[in-house]
């Protein structure tokens, strides 16, 4: 068994089996292990009164599909399979698993915003928000098997440094070129005068590591959003990937993500990778996640 595990959580839907063959691409060339995790909603007591309780039969049913599954993309990829089915809410047993079979990495689909809640996908929402490792949400239904440029926005918070080991991790796999941006509103010359020296010392950096990279300020306006100027700036690079951190304040230790974090999330067309910074004891400020 690989070292490296990356979980999918399936729960059968079209947007889940994209998902995991986009996880599979990855998988071949992380040399990674892949784990597959169905959940079993639990029935509340009431419906538990009410409803003949096949539990272990829809079990047994959900397990025999995952392993067709499993053996399919096994056969085609040349990478080893492991299933699991649990039961519970799905958010907690997918972190649970992750954490249990040391994940370096999630890759699950989300239907995005759904019609009663501003938020992402239920479940998908709560396991970005709560994992440990990062997760790589994808939504839609068309993406390239492979990764030609990277967005990677920055501020000047320094936990969204951490982002850079991960982009020049994977920028590696593909041969990608890492894209960095910034947004500064157009009246903040002290604001852009920093930034400009912060992604460039950032791009010189990653050229260093001999890894492609452009970088770049965009000015805004106040009336939209980040997450607008970060998908301008993806279609500009027709970008397969963008990586974002999703914790609010690190100050406050708060499980919460970003509002920019989950709009990104929410509405991006391409796959994004959401990173949680490492817990901190000792820092100057709160940061803003992006």
């Amino acid at each position: 068994m690989s070292a490296s595990k990356i979980l999918v959580p399936i729960g059968f839907s079209e947007q889940s089996i994209i998902a995991l063959g986009q996880a599979f691409n990855l998988a071949k060339i992380k040399n990674s292990d892949v784990v597959l995790l169905s959940v079993i909603e639990e029935q509340s007591m009431i419906q538990s009164l009410f409803l003949d309780d096949n539990s272990d039969e829809l079990k047994k049913k959900v397990k025999e599909k995952l392993e067709l599954i499993a053996a399919e993309y096994s056969l085609k990829y040349g990478i080893d399979v492991d299933t699991m089915v649990a039961k519970g809410r799905v958010y907690q047993e997918v972190n649970k698993v992750a954490d249990m079979i040391s994940a370096d990495l999630i890759v699950m689909g989300t239907n995005g915003v759904n019609s009663k809640s501003k938020f992402i996908g239920s479940n998908a929402e709560k396991v970005v928000r709560l994992s440990k490792c990062p997760v790589i949400t994808i939504k839609g239904k068309s993406h390239r098997d492979g990764c030609e440029n990277m967005i990677l926005p920055l501020d000047l918070e320094k936990q969204t440094k951490e982002k850079v080991t991960y982009a020049l991790e994977f920028a590696r796999y593909w041969d990608a070129t890492i894209r960095i941006v910034s947004v500064v509103l157009r009246d903040n010359n002290e604001v852009r005068a920093k930034l400009i020296k912060n992604i460039k010392q950032v791009e010189q950096f990653i050229l260093d590591a001999g890894v492609k990279c452009t970088s770049e300020i965009v000015e805004g306006e106040k009336k939209r959003t980040l997450g607008d100027f970060v998908f301008d700036y993806e279609k500009k690079f027709d970008a397969d990937l963008i990586m974002i951190m999703t914790k609010k304040e690190e100050l406050t230790l708060s499980n919460n993500i970003s509002v920019t974090a989950r709009y990104i999330i929410n509405n991006s067309d391409i796959p994004v990778m959401s990173i949680r910074p490492k817990e901190v004891k000792h820092i100057t400020g709160p940061t803003t996640a992006f």
